[in-house]
């Protein structure tokens, strides 16, 4: 087994322990591997710090409950940024157990904590992962939850942290009303 394999399987038998279910799934497990998918699909040719940082995303989201943290803005970024580095931290325990180096480690750990998006594009093919998997898996749920004015907001947002080319291919695949499909225009 490669130390790429190794590190996905670890990573998804850690988040085989989490109690959330989704579609019969433990939660978790069932986004990383939804996220390594759409890794796959746009970027085929991924570097094995993609590929990690793009199933170990979430690991173990569910230990670190938002419900900890103070209602409000500053207490989900708090919130945020704590399971960020609680992420980064554990897949490279991961990662260094399966023999990745340290200069590996610390790329996936900026990747997952988001740290130079727009300006490393390691960093940002992992955001744009993330966009593309909330807009195939996430977003009608999320749609249908909300008043149009939050759905237009967020997905206003989700586009203003894509790439370019991420933002031109959400146009190709994806069929969305006009006051949606123009935020990626901007």
């Amino acid at each position: 087994m490669s130390r790429l394999d190794e590190v996905l399987e670890a990573i998804d038998a850690a988040n085989a322990a989490d109690p959330r279910r989704d579609e019969g799934e433990p939660e978790a497990q069932l986004y990383g591997r939804r996220m390594s998918a759409e890794a796959e699909r746009l970027f085929p040719e991924a570097p094995d710090v993609l590929r990690i940082a793009a199933r170990g995303q979430h690991i173990e989201r569910w230990v670190i409950p938002r419900a900890e943290y103070p209602e409000g803005r500053a207490g989900y970024l708090k919130w945020r940024r704590t399971l960020a580095q609680h992420h980064a931290d554990r897949v490279g325990e991961l990662m260094r157990a399966a023999g990745y180096g340290d200069e590996d480690v610390e790329t996936v750990g900026r990747m997952i904590r988001k740290e130079g998006i727009k300006r490393d594009d390691q960093v940002q093919a992992l955001e744009d992962v993330i966009c593309f998997t909330f807009l195939k898996w996430y977003f009608a749920p999320f749609a249908a939850k909300h008043p149009p004015e939050k759905v237009q907001d967020i997905v206003e947002k989700t586009a203003r942290k894509m790439s370019p080319e991420a933002r031109a291919r959400v146009l190709d695949e994806f069929a969305l009303p006009e006051e949606l499909a123009a935020a990626f225009r901007a």
